[in-house]
């Protein structure tokens, strides 16, 4: 499925301790999946799996059209690249600037010159002046990122995640420390780019009415039980 998710009797083990248990799921291409659980259900683990930042156990996890429980070296790499991953606490660098940190989309295929001169390639500037834009965050580019607030920065990940030409969105808890105005902007923003863009969107939440709100379908997580 290009584009979309398919997640298949997908399992983590950390410790002897099982952390995901023959979790199951497709989210079609631009769709917007809500993960609902209690602390413990795995919804962090699945996401990193899912973005290959922990290999699962056993399973099969394929994002846009890659398998990538399968992946190793150069194929993982180049699939990465192709994921967004929004984090709960942003993992925006805080002395550098709003667009500095969108530009961190393109980090990884940037000659190491540019990075240390921190002159990006022109095509990147755009796209990431693009993005901020997008996210409404163009009058804040020179703003650093300890000068924002919590929402204006889950915005600016948004923004570098689509300066990456992404064509899924992992979002771990991304409205977790936000105040409910800034939370309900966030998950309307994403929902907006699943319908402009194509974007497939997981998103783990604890807040049932957010998910309600926002969600073209919610899957629900439950803690593994005992041993793997």
């Amino acid at each position: 499925m290009t584009g979309g998710v398919v997640v298949r009797r997908l399992s983590k083990v950390y410790d002897g301790r099982a952390a995901l248990r023959n979790a199951s799921l497709t989210a079609p291409r631009g769709s917007f999946v809500a993960l609902l659980g209690p602390s413990g259900a795995g919804k962090t683990t699945l996401l990193r799996c899912l973005a290959r930042l922990v290999a699962p156990d056993a399973g099969e996890a394929y994002v846009d059209g890659r398998p990538m429980h399968a992946l190793s070296g150069r194929a993982l790499r180049e699939a990465r690249a192709r994921i967004g991953f929004v984090f709960q606490d942003f993992n925006l660098v805080r002395r550098r600037s709003a667009l500095d940190n969108a530009l961190g989309g393109v980090l990884a295929s940037t000659p190491l010159w540019r990075v240390a001169l921190g002159r990006p390639r022109p095509a990147d500037a755009r796209s990431a002046m693009a993005a901020l834009d997008r996210v409404g965050l163009g009058d804040r580019a020179g703003a650093r990122a300890d000068e924002l607030s919590g929402g204006q920065r889950q915005r600016v990940a948004i923004a570098r995640a689509l300066v990456q030409d992404t064509a899924v969105l992992l979002a771990d808890e991304p409205v977790a420390s936000l105040d409910p105005d800034s939370a309900a902007g966030v998950l309307a923003l994403l929902k907006d780019l699943t319908r402009e863009r194509g974007l497939t969107v997981l998103c783990s939440l604890h807040q049932h009415h957010l998910a309600h709100a926002y969600a073209d379908e919610i899957v629900r997580l439950a803690p593994p039980e005992g041993e793997p």
